[in-house]
C-alpha cells in the first residue's frame, strides 16, 4: 500500500500540495491525472524520496521496490537484450557469482534462487518484451549506440517492466510509442502483478489499462475508482451539484441580507435582524466551480480546390536504393480524414514525407492541385524549436510584415496567452512548444494538414481542443497517432501500410486492436481440415533453445561440483576418528549439490522437450 498522508510541498514558494492525502492499494492501477504544471511528475519524485517533503509523510511497505523511467538508456556497445536483462538486478547478481562460486552449498543457495525467481526463462520474456515495444529479434541483439535516443526511451521503458518493481511510476509513457506499442503497453500494465501509478493524458490508456483515477487539482489529491470515463462522469455531476448548492446558497444569503437591509434600522424588527447577521456569518460559503480556462486551436480556413487535390498512381519511394513502398495508388480529396496505420517501421513516416514532398517518388506519377499549400507537423520538429527565441519570434519571421497584434491574436489562437508570447522556447512546457509548432505548420492555411504524432505532451484538455479544431476545418487530414480516442473521433478512412502496400483498412479501430493484440491467432481451418496445432513464434522458440543452453551449463557446472566432492570423500584421511564433525560438513554440502543437480537435470530435461516438441 501506498500511503500519502497530508503532504505539503511548494516550488520557489508555489504551493504544489497543501494537506494532500491519498491511499493507493497493492496492485492498483491508477491513473494519476491533472493539468500541466500542477505537480504530477514532482510528486512522482516525492515518493521517490528525490525531493524532501516540507509536511507530512509518505509511506510505503518495508523494502518495497520503486521504478520508473527517469531517462534513456545509455547509449553503448550492450546489446538491447543483455541492458533490459540487467535491469533485474538479482538475477544479474546471482548470474556472476555462479561463475565464479566455489563453495557447494553457496552454490545450491544460487541455483535454488535462481529457479525461484524463474531466472532461465528470463531471456525470453525480456525478447517479449522487448518486440512489443517494437523491437525486432535482431534489433534486440544489436548495441544501443545504434539507435536514436526516442528509441533508448524504449530500452529503458522495457527494462524496468521487466524488473518488475513493486511500484511502478511511470510518467507519459507513451510520447515515445506508435500506436502498436502503445496498445501492447496498455494490456501488458492491464495483467501486471504490482502497483502501478501512470501520468498519462491517452484517455485510451486511462479507460482499458487503470482501474482508478488519481486526481491533482487546487494543490489536493482524489481518488476515485473506476477508470476515466467514469471518473469524467463523476466529476461533472459532483460540478453540477456543487454549481446548484452555490447558487441556492446565494439565493438565501441575498434573502437574509435583503432583510438586514430592510428592517435594521426599525427597533421592532431589530432583533430578527442580528439573528440573521449571525446565521449569514455562520453560513459555510460554497464556492461555485470556476471553470478553467478553456484550451483552443484555431485553424485557418483554406479556399476550395477542385478533387482530388492530390493522386498517386504507380507510385515507389524508399532511401536511395531501398524501396519500403511500392504500388501505390491513391487519391486524397480535401473533405478526407485518414488515419496511417501499420507497425513501426513499415513505412507510415516514409509516406507522409513523400505526400508532403519531402521526399521524392523513385517511379510513378503524382499530380496535385496547383494551389496546393500542405501543413506537416511531426514530433522532431517541437524539437528543433529555438530555445533561445520566444514564440512570438518565431512567428514574427514567419509573417514580418504582419502587426504584432494580429500575430499576438495568432497564438492566442493556440492557447499562447501574453506570457507565453515573451517566454523563451527553453523555459515553455511541451504541451507550449506543440501548440507552438502546430500553429506555424498551420500558419498558411494549408488545404492538407499532415500531423505525425500531434497529442505528444498535449493535456486531455488540449487533446479535445484539437479534435474540435480538426473536426472544424475544412481541408483534408493524415494523420498518424497512437491515441485511439483522437483516431476514432478525427479518422473516417483508414490506410493501412503494411509489407510494403498501402491499402484500405475497411474494418474499424477496435477490430485492428483486436488485431494488434492477438497477432498469433492461427487462421480458421476448412471444415473438412482437423485443427493444427499452433506452432510456437520463431522469438519463442529462441527463448526455448536459451532455456536449454542455461540448464545444460547450470548441469556442467554441478557435475563439476559434484565430482570434486567425490573426490573429496573418497580420501581415507577424512574419516580418521577426529575428522568425524569435518565428514559431516562434506556429507552435508555433497547431498545439497546432489539435490540441486536433480532439480537441474529435471528443468533441464523439462526444456529439452518442449524444444523438441516446438521443432518437430
Amino acid at each position: 500500500m501506498l500511503r500519502i498522508d497530508d503532504i505539503t510541498y511548494s516550488v520557489e514558494g508555489r504551493p504544489l500540495f497543501e494537506g494532500a492525502s491519498a491511499t493507493i492499494p497493492a496492485g492498483h492501477k491508477v491513473g494519476l491525472i491533472g493539468r500541466n504544471g500542477a505537480g504530477k511528475t514532482t510528486l512522482f519524485r516525492l515518493i521517490r524520496g528525490e525531493l524532501a517533503l516540507e509536511g507530512g509523510t509518505i509511506s510505503l511497505p518495508q523494502r518495497a521496490r520503486i521504478g520508473g523511467v527517469a531517462q534513456e538508456v545509455p547509449g553503448n556497445e550492450v546489446s538491447l537484450l543483455d541492458t533490459v536483462l540487467a535491469a533485474d538486478t538479482e538475477r544479474a547478481a546471482l548470474m556472476a557469482e555462479a561463475e565464479t562460486a566455489t563453495d557447494p552449498a553457496r552454490i545450491a543457495d544460487i541455483q535454488t534462487r535462481l529457479a525461484d525467481i524463474d531466472a532461465w526463462s528470463a531471456e525470453g520474456r525480456a525478447s517479449n518484451i522487448l518486440r512489443g515495444l517494437g523491437f525486432t529479434a535482431e534489433e534486440q541483439l544489436m548495441p544501443c549506440s545504434a539507435f536514436s535516443g526516442g528509441w533508448r526511451m524504449r530500452v529503458a521503458l522495457a527494462a524496468v517492466l521487466f524488473a518488475e518493481p513493486d511500484v511502478l511510476l511511470l510518467d507519459e509513457p507513451t510520447n515515445y510509442l506508435d500506436l502498436e506499442g502503445a496498445l501492447w503497453l496498455e494490456s501488458y500494465l492491464a495483467k501486471y502483478p504490482h502497483t502501478v501509478l501512470i501520468i498519462s493524458h491517452d484517455r485510451g490508456l486511462l479507460n482499458r489499462a487503470v482501474g482508478a483515477i488519481l486526481h491533482l487539482e487546487n494543490r489536493s489529491l482524489t481518488y476515485y475508482t473506476g477508470p476515466y470515463d467514469q471518473f469524467a462522469r463523476q466529476r461533472a455531476e459532483q460540478r453540477a451539484v456543487q454549481a446548484a448548492q452555490a447558487k441556492k446558497q446565494e439565493a438565501r444569503r441575498a434573502h437574509l441580507q435583503s432583510f438586514v437591509d430592510r428592517f435594521k434600522a426599525k427597533a421592532s424588527k431589530a432583533k430578527q435582524a442580528q439573528s440573521r447577521v449571525k446565521m449569514l456569518e455562520k453560513m459555510d460559503r460554497i464556492t461555485a466551480p470556476e471553470d478553467a480556462a478553456r484550451t483552443v486551436f484555431t485553424f485557418p480556413e483554406p479556399e476550395e480546390l477542385s478533387p482530388p487535390i492530390l493522386a498517386v498512381e504507380g507510385g515507389k519511394t524508399g532511401y536511395g536504393d531501398t524501396v519500403i513502398l511500392r504500388n501505390l495508388n491513391l487519391r486524397i480529396d480535401q473533405d478526407d480524414r485518414i488515419a496511417l496505420l501499420g507497425r513501426n517501421g513499415e513505412g507510415k513516416s516514409t509516406l507522409s514525407k513523400m505526400l508532403s514532398d519531402r521526399l521524392a517518388m523513385m517511379e510513378g506519377k503524382m499530380t496535385r492541385s496547383s494551389k496546393l499549400r500542405i501543413g506537416f507537423f511531426a514530433q522532431h520538429q517541437v524539437d528543433e524549436l529555438h530555445i533561445d527565441e520566444t514564440p512570438l519570434q518565431h512567428i514574427q519571421r514567419e509573417r514580418p510584415g504582419e502587426q504584432q497584434a494580429k500575430l499576438r491574436a495568432r497564438l492566442a489562437g493556440f492557447g499562447l496567452g501574453a506570457d507565453q508570447a515573451e517566454t523563451e522556447v527553453g523555459r515553455l512546457s511541451g504541451g507550449q512548444k506543440a501548440r507552438l509548432s502546430l500553429l506555424l505548420a498551420t500558419l498558411d492555411a494549408p488545404h492538407m494538414l499532415i500531423l505525425d504524432e500531434p497529442t505528444n505532451h498535449l493535456d486531455i484538455e488540449s487533446r479535445e481542443a484539437l479534435v474540435e479544431a480538426l473536426t472544424a476545418y475544412t481541408g483534408a487530414v493524415i494523420l498518424v497517432s497512437h491515441d485511439m480516442h483522437l483516431l476514432s473521433l478525427v479518422a473516417d478512412r483508414l490506410w493501412l501500410v503494411k509489407d510494403g502496400q498501402v491499402t484500405p483498412y475497411e474494418d474499424d479501430l477496435e477490430a485492428y486492436r483486436r488485431m494488434l493484440l492477438t497477432p498469433d491467432k492461427p487462421a480458421k481451418p476448412a471444415k473438412e481440415e482437423a485443427p493444427k496445432p499452433k506452432r510456437p513464434s520463431r522469438d519463442q522458440v529462441l527463448a526455448m533453445k536459451a532455456e536449454v543452453r542455461k540448464g545444460e551449463e547450470r548441469v556442467n557446472k554441478l557435475n563439476e561440483m559434484r565430482d570434486k566432492l567425490a573426490k573429496k570423500l573418497a580420501d581415507p584421511a577424512l574419516y580418521e576418528s577426529e575428522k568425524v564433525g569435518e565428514l559431516e560438513v562434506w556429507n552435508k554440502k555433497y547431498a545439497e549439490v546432489m539435490d540441486a543437480l536433480e532439480r537441474a537435470e529435471s528443468l533441464w530435461m523439462s526444456a529439452l522437450e518442449k524444444l523438441e516438441a516446438a521443432e518437430a
